[in-house]
Formats: structure tokens, C-alpha cells, sequence
């Protein structure tokens, strides 16, 4: 199984992915361990990559997609992936279709946890109050959000044309989420 899990930040994705992973027995992949992956490996991509990173400058998607191609190829990813944080934008997710269309096989689910964005500032003021967690100040949250929605929302509307698109309802408590997510991948 082969799943893209999305969602503005705070919702949940991280604790979700965890649970997904466990029940179908497939990797969870994300771009920040992909990105340390190869930086700490030294390996030529990762070369390319620690530059754009130590310059604070986003790693190119071309750079993204060639490391994301590597590690989809790898014996772990046989029986099944979960990506979470990629794709993040429109070209990242056409590249990462050529990727899958000339390695095999094709993404089955697009999960997006939707929920209120305000709920979803409340949530995390509070858990950067009982974590201590300096980014999560509500206009950093904000912001955040900000982002969320005007690069990564526009893929909403580009898995729902490939009709892998599945909406589900992030509020509520973990295992509900978790049996909202499962419902909808069986």
C-alpha cells in the first residue's frame, strides 16, 4: 500500500502515520529524514542538498525528487509506503507521479486530515505551553497555516482529478482519527 498523508500542521499527521505504519507494516517516509539521510550518508545528492541547506535556502525539487526516486527504489519500500510532508507542491507531486509511473507501482491513497484552523491554533498554543516549543506561538502558527494552504492546499484539487483523494476528519480523539483513517484504506 502506498499512501500520501496530508494536512495543515498540527492536525495530527505525525502521530497518525505512526499508527498507519504499524498496522499495514510499511515504512513511513519524510522528506526531513530523506534530507539528514543523505546529508549525513555523503552522498552526492546529499552533498548538493547541504549546500542549498546551509545556504537556508530550500533544497530544489529536481534535487527532492532525485533523492525521493533513490529512496522509493530501496528493499524496505516493496511492500509499502507512507509519505508524509511530500509532496508539498504541484511540481513535486507531478515529479513524483513520472517517479511512480516509471518505477511501479502507483500511489493508492491520498489521506488529507482536515480540521478547524482555529481548534488547530488552540491545539498547538497548547502544546507548545506544556512542551515548551518556541515555534509554536499562535502567529507562528498562523503562518504557518499560511503557508499550508497557499503551497500545499492546491494538491486537494490535483488528487481529487486522479480520484485518490480521501478527506477525513482530524478532531476528535487518536484512536477515532486512527479508525476514520483505517475505514477509509480498507
Amino acid at each position: 500500500m502506498r499512501i500520501i498523508l496530508m494536512g495543515p500542521p498540527g492536525v495530527g499527521k505525525g502521530t497518525q502515520a505512526k499508527n498507519i505504519v504499524k498496522k499495514y507494516g510499511i515504512v513511513h517516509l519524510s522528506t526531513g529524514d530523506i534530507l539528514r539521510a543523505e546529508v549525513g550518508g555523503n552522498t552526492e545528492l546529499g552533498i548538493k542538498a547541504k549546500t542549498f541547506m546551509d545556504a537556508g535556502s530550500l533544497v530544489p525539487d529536481e534535487l527532492l525528487l532525485d533523492m525521493m526516486e533513490g529512496r522509493l527504489q530501496q528493499d524496505d519500500c516493496k511492500k509499502g509506503y507512507l509519505l508524509d510532508g511530500f509532496p508539498r507542491t504541484i511540481p513535486q507531486a507531478e515529479g513524483l507521479e513520472k517517479i511512480v509511473e516509471k518505477i511501479g507501482p502507483k500511489i493508492d491513497f491520498v489521506v488529507s486530515l482536515t480540521a478547524d484552523e482555529d481548534e488547530l491554533v488552540k491545539r498547538l498554543v497548547l502544546r507548545g505551553q506544556e512542551s515548551g516549543r518556541s515555534d509554536d506561538t499562535e502567529e507562528v502558527i498562523k503562518e504557518r497555516q499560511q503557508v499550508y494552504w497557499k503551497l500545499t492546499a492546491p494538491l486537494l484539487d490535483f488528487y481529487q482529478q486522479r480520484n485518490l483523494l480521501h478527506e477525513v476528519d482530524g478532531l476528535g480523539t487518536i484512536p477515532e482519527i486512527t479508525d476514520r483513517i483505517l475505514n477509509v484504506l480498507e
